[in-house]
């Protein structure tokens, strides 16, 4: 099943009463490609379905992948595994590496957004960065995430650039206060390790070593283990790479 033609939204923790809340965007490559270039990343890189987990089926992506994002469903299963991560990470304090970009994510349906600015700032090593993006992450870089979240909320441009490119998707975006029950998450690889980057926990997850040429095949593994057998009823899972751009 294609799940393209599906809306497929995110949705991240709700906003405090009052708080800001976005139109999500869609899990389509072309939408995220389009909010991607309009934010300051270069076309040299874009995000590609991956539309199985079978070793067959990745061959088709582009190489290098350096991010992978995944949408998943969120559920009572979901929710009480993330619970037993963080408590896990609370007890047992996790080796980040310092130069890891992470920001919380306090606007609502925004997980989309902060996938790809993950995604894209924690690779920049590989990618051109130009434009608001360049100048959010060099702003923001030694603040807090709690504090990279207020700068977020009060970025007029990017409310702007977002709100356009949730209109892009190719069928009808919810109403902003609609519940939207999925969510986006980011997987790059930072100092040889697999980091998941979800700014609805309050630190980035050690997935444990990794490379730039294992990184998919490593960040499918922790998806099928970490997330598809949490939830294996749900059809709602899909899984985008960010490689090289497909010649035209």
């Amino acid at each position: 099943e294609n799940q393209k033609t599906t809306m497929i939204p995110g949705i991240g923790q709700k906003p405090p009463a009052g708080g800001k809340r976005w139109l999500p965007l869609e899990s389509n490559p072309q939408v995220l490609n389009e909010f991607s270039r309009s934010i300051g990343i270069s076309n040299k890189w874009e995000f590609h379905d991956v539309f199985g987990t079978d070793p067959e089926l990745l061959a088709f992506i582009p190489t290098p992948v350096i991010a992978v994002m995944l949408l998943f469903p969120i559920s009572e299963a979901s929710e009480a595994f993330r619970a037993k991560q963080i408590a896990s990470i609370t007890e047992t304090p996790q080796t980040l590496s310092k130069d890891l970009w992470f920001c919380k994510q306090t606007i609502g349906n925004a997980c989309g957004t902060m996938g790809v600015l993950h995604a894209a700032i924690n690779t920049e090593s590989s990618i051109d960065l130009d434009g608001w993006i360049k100048s959010f992450k060099d702003r923001t870089f030694a603040l807090d995430p709690a504090a990279k979240a207020a700068a977020l909320e009060t970025d007029d441009e990017l409310d702007t650039v977002h709100a356009d490119a949730a209109q892009r998707g190719q069928t009808r975006p919810p109403a902003e206060d609609e519940s939207v029950l999925l969510h986006f998450v980011s997987f790059v690889c930072v100092d040889g390790c697999l980091y998941e980057m979800d700014g609805r926990k309050p630190q980035p997850i050690n997935h444990g070593a990794t490379s730039r040429g294992s990184l998919l095949s490593d960040a499918i593994a922790v998806i099928q283990e970490k997330f598809i057998s949490v939830d294996p009823e749900s059809v709602n899972f899909n899984i985008m790479a960010l490689a090289p751009a497909m010649a035209e």
